[in-house]
């Protein structure tokens, strides 16, 4: 039996899947069943950050599975301790504290309880709790239902009514919007520094600056979705940083490129005090409050350290905006009306398309026509939206993988 096959007959379509089947990776490289070799700029989604296999975390994860794979969050793990002290000290670099989960909705799922419980701790003048998150339209926080019905997509929704109330979507980059937009229930911000799934869509200085005083205006925990943006896949270890380096969030969230491959994320609580008596707002989520039978376990920890320092130490993130520029100067040169523009920060950029000039059909958009054509020719490149395609190589990639990436993608434009 195929592997097609075998999806259609065993695996829940929840995907519409390429027909592309790979076996085997080595740096900015897959090859599928069929020994067909692809340059891969979708990296999982931005998660091989390192590329594929590369031998720090390969190493990594084979001396701690021949030590402990797993024990329980009831005990204290070593690995975990020196993970969180690598986050905390040489990148988020703020007094604060780090639990470990398996994905980055469910990171967003603790940060919106987070929310909630401040809400019962700095409730409204009445008494009763605050308990409303703010998110913007086109945001992508995830697909449990919690961090679905945080998300502004409601494409995403569909079907999945009634959602967990207690959110509301506002325009992305819209300050008076942000300062109208606080009801007394209000207890959190939470938003994406780089929208990724909505589009690639930067947030300005301006607008963070303007959450961020409005946070502190009406007493809200502000909390930066950085799955897809954190770690250096944005130029800095925090991709708030390179929009707005003076702003210290309460709260961050994290996943994808933190491990390199393996089922890691994170959330981050702050310790600033919340009130007058001095209570952290990290003590907030004590004993009891949540937890995750594999989040943090000695293997993933080990993981993500050997990949966190990997880029720390090689100065990966300084690499991917060098490599930015890199993209953007060569596209430019092309002054192709097919192109409207690259947007994005680091390796995260997204190159919008002219839908009128490809003339999809079929059903299909711009983004995906011009994906399958790309992977035609061997590379591989993941859309943003309908008039989007996404370059999300390895934060290691090589100025010459670089150059061989945008020929193929040249070709494949002049198509139209």
């Amino acid at each position: 039996m195929s592997t097609a096959d075998s999806f259609q007959q065993h695996v829940l379509p929840t995907y519409a899947r390429f027909p592309l089947a790979p076996v085997r990776g080595a740096g900015c490289r897959l090859w599928d069943e069929n020994g067909k070799s692809h340059l891969d700029f979708c990296t999982g989604i931005a998660v091989c950050s390192l590329g594929h296999c590369h031998p720090r975390l390969v190493e990594a994860i084979r001396e701690q599975a021949g030590n402990l794979l797993h024990c329980s969050n009831l005990y204290q793990i070593p690995q975990q301790a020196e993970l969180a002290e690598e986050i905390n000290t040489h990148h988020v670099k703020l007094p604060g504290k780090v639990f470990f989960s398996n994905s980055g909705a469910e990171a967003n799922d603790g940060l919106i309880k987070a929310a909630r419980r401040f809400g019962h701790h700095r409730p409204q003048a009445d008494g009763s709790p605050r308990f409303e998150v703010i998110t913007f339209q086109q945001s992508f926080h995830g697909r449990t239902l919690g961090s679905m019905s945080a998300t502004g997509q409601a494409k995403i929704q569909q079907g999945f009514d009634p959602l967990l109330p207690g959110f509301r979507y506002l325009p992305f980059n819209d300050t008076v919007a942000i300062e109208a937009g606080i009801h007394p229930e209000t207890a959190a911000v939470l938003l994406e520094p780089v929208q990724g799934e909505g589009g690639v869509h930067v947030a300005t200085p301006e607008f963070l600056r303007a959450v961020a005083a409005v946070c502190k205006k009406h007493d809200l925990l502000l909390f930066f979705d950085e799955v897809q943006a954190g770690f250096g896949r944005c130029g800095d270890a925090m991709a708030w940083r390179m929009i707005a380096p003076e702003i210290q969030p309460d709260g961050i969230s994290w996943a994808k490129g933190m491990g390199g491959g393996v089922p890691i994320g994170a959330f981050w609580l702050a310790d600033r005090a919340i009130d007058e008596a001095g209570s952290a707002l990290a003590s907030l989520m004590g004993p009891g409050s949540h937890g995750s039978t594999y989040g943090g376990n000695p293997l993933v920890c080990a993981a993500s350290l050997a990949v966190l320092r990997e880029i720390r130490e090689k100065e990966l993130a300084a690499h991917a905006l060098l490599m930015e520029v890199r993209i953007r100067e060569t596209i430019r040169s092309w002054a192709s009306p097919v192109i409207t523009g690259v947007r994005g920060s680091g390796l995260l950029l997204g190159v919008g398309l002219d839908a009128a000039l490809i003339a999809p059909a079929d059903g299909k958009t711009a983004a995906l026509v011009v994906v399958e054509k790309l992977m035609d020719k061997g590379l591989l490149v993941p859309a943003a939206g309908p008039e989007t395609i996404r370059l999300l190589p390895p934060l290691n990639v090589t100025a010459a993988e670089i150059d061989e990436a945008l020929e193929i993608l040249r070709g494949v434009i002049g198509e139209f």
